[in-house]
């Protein structure tokens, strides 16, 4: 069950809401996220009438538009630190579990799928690997004739929180690219890799680049047919991407453990967890210098709480877990009006919840 329909009845002291409707609500950032607010918002749109704009321009960019307010909310996949959500009066609710996938483009693969490390796929992307056929390569998959073909790798040139949880699984894994590199939203990626815009951009230039391999968020793998990793994880098991593997990182965390959501779910344990395991969050001001705005944002995102559990996961996401959930409803309803005035729980009085 929702637990949004459970804590929709609670008895609330309700402020005054603001009561014009914008036609509009509008938000920004991760293009992991994207599909989920695609999802959400045509399905808003037919049930409410009112439109949503969202803007896939990455989660650096997605941060910077929240925090002017030039958007209803703000869309990222690294929780802010408290320090920023501090400094910029912001608040970050969960939204939905993903995963990271490297996709390759192979010739001849004749769908055997590839098997990478953690370590062998850092020493890719710090340009020590340079070739197929590479001996560390080979070692992990003796089944496969390997093309003796230079690696191409296409990465995020724009700031993205995927690179950041992508960046946060070499780091914990291979020391040299975590003193090298670190976590961070945006890297300076070694001469000669294929640097693109948004996931959409990484998933086009591995779809057409024979030789390469790239990052993508899972819901662009089968969109874009491209042909994932196996990856072995924490507990030295390959798997595959998939929402299973990613429920099995969640389930493995603090975040089902405690309802706590500020930490990464990266090389979590588990015989059948993903390795690169993410949650994707959004972005709102604590106090809304637009009511208007925020409250058409707040409006879509409370509706799609209550209502979209089952458009999450036909776009290849986890839903959250109960306590999760009570987490980010406590955080709905501290947004406030320049006066004072709480808009999330007014809001919560205009929106119909679905039937148990």
């Amino acid at each position: 069950m929702n637990i949004f329909r459970c804590l929709f009845w609670v008895p609330l002291m309700l402020s005054q809401a603001v009561s014009a409707h914008a036609e509009t609500a509008t938000g920004a950032g991760s293009s992991a996220a994207a599909p989920i607010y695609r999802g959400w918002a045509k399905a808003y749109s037919q049930a409410v009438g009112h439109a949503v704009e969202y803007e896939s321009i990455g989660s650096s960019a997605g941060m910077k538009k929240i925090q002017q307010q030039a958007v209803g909310f703000g869309a990222t996949d690294v929780y802010p630190s408290e320090k920023d959500l501090a400094e910029h009066g912001l608040l970050a609710l969960p939204v939905a579990i993903t995963g990271i996938a490297p996709v390759v483009n192979l010739p001849k693969m004749q769908g055997v799928p590839l098997r990478l490390t953690g370590d062998v796929l850092s020493r890719i992307f710090m340009g020590e690997i340079t070739r197929w056929n590479a001996r560390e390569i080979v070692a992990l998959n003796t089944d496969i004739a390997l093309p003796d073909l230079p690696i191409k790798v296409v990465v995020r040139a724009d700031g993205s929180g995927t690179t950041y949880n992508f960046a946060d699984y070499l780091g914990k894994v291979d020391p040299k690219w975590k003193s090298a590199y670190g976590a961070k939203t945006s890297l300076s990626w070694p001469a000669g890799f294929m640097a693109v815009k948004g996931s959409e951009g990484v998933a086009k230039g591995v779809r057409e680049t024979a030789g390469s391999i790239g990052y993508v968020d899972y819901g662009y793998v089968t969109e874009y047919g491209l042909v994932p990793v196996q990856m072995r994880n924490a507990d030295g098991v390959y798997v595959k991407p998939s929402i299973d593997a990613f429920r099995s990182a969640l389930s493995n965390s603090e975040w089902a453990a405690s309802g706590s959501f500020n930490t990464t779910l990266t090389q979590r344990p588990g015989k059948s967890s993903w390795p690169i395991t993410m949650g994707t969050f959004v972005v709102f001001p604590k106090v809304a210098r637009n009511p208007e705005q925020t409250a058409s944002a707040l409006r879509f995102v409370i509706w799609s709480f209550l209502n979209g559990d089952s458009l999450v996961q036909e776009n290849n996401f986890v839903r959250l877990p109960d306590r999760v959930q009570a987490s980010a409803f406590k955080q709905i309803t501290a947004v406030r009006d320049p006066q004072g005035k709480t808009l999330g729980m007014g809001l919560l009085s205009s929106i119909q919840p679905p039937s148990p």
